[in-house]
């Protein structure tokens, strides 16, 4: 029997323009009446995987950045936060590269440098309480997470130019086609998800996640029941057991109907 179900954001839960299914909210109720837990996991923010679910978001396990925090009821159960001489030093690596922005993610606010306009209207879409700093270099707050915005394609551009040198001192994932993510090497969204199973006592047998992309492949190795989307990159496929139908054709909730909902009719 499924215990917990773990389901990313961006090209997985939502649709293309960013939107819920329809009918996700009568689907999260049910879940919850028979006490299977959901897990919203995402490289958002906290506060911004909050405003998705709305007056539902009590009924909603959040791992946030990736895994560097998990939230529920409001209360914090988890955070793990960058060594902050590592950020300083990506900070200065970063200015090398070309087309590049970055954003530093801390647990109640986001910090950006450049005011580009196009760069701001990506921002906006993941992170709705940011500040425009004058150094990012001089951002105080502990940040859980680093991500940076690549005009030219991270996994072509920003990814090859940075994993190199980083990926012994921190985990550097590919989480969309312009979205880089840097974060430490014992935080990821599978950690965070073995978290809340040995809070619960769950297995892997009976945990289900649904992923699209790189961020997401520790995720779909904490449980049996994993399933890539069908819209996810050829090279993220392999590490799911299943596949289910895309994010614009509500591949999700499809999946929890078809296999658990239905057991209960």
């Amino acid at each position: 029997m499924i215990k917990l179900i773990a389901t990313d954001m961006d090209g997985t839960l939502l649709n293309n323009k960013g939107q819920l299914p329809k009918n996700f909210f009568n689907i999260l109720n049910k879940l919850n009446s028979k006490n299977i837990i959901f897990v919203a996991a995402s490289g958002r923010p906290y506060y911004t995987l909050e405003n998705n679910f709305e007056e539902e978001k009590d009924k909603v396990y959040f791992v946030a950045e990736n895994g560097a925090v998990i939230m529920h009821g409001g209360n914090e159960l988890f955070s793990k936060f960058l060594d902050k001489k590592i950020v300083n030093d990506i900070i200065e690596d970063s200015k090398k590269l070309n087309h590049c922005h970055l954003v530093l993610c801390a647990e109640h606010k986001a910090y950006i440098q450049s005011t580009k306009k196009e760069f701001i209207t990506e921002v906006e879409k993941y992170y709705h309480n940011y500040d425009i700093v004058d150094s990012l270099n001089k951002v105080s707050d502990d940040i859980v997470k680093i991500s940076i915005y690549d005009f030219e394609g991270s996994l072509e551009n920003s990814y090859l130019k940075l994993d190199p040198k980083w990926k012994e001192a921190a985990l550097i994932t590919v989480s969309g086609k312009n979205w880089l993510d840097i974060g430490r090497t014992d935080v990821n969204k599978g950690e965070a998800i073995k978290f809340l199973q040995n809070k619960f006592n769950i297995s892997e047998m009976e945990t289900m996640v649904f992923g699209d992309n790189f961020n997401d492949i520790h995720m779909l190795q904490s449980a049996y029941y994993s399933y890539v989307m069908e819209n996810a990159p050829e090279e993220v496929k392999k590490y799911g057991r299943f596949t289910a139908e895309s994010n614009d054709d509500e591949g999700v909730v499809r999946v929890i109907e078809d296999k658990i909902l239905e057991k209960y009719v």
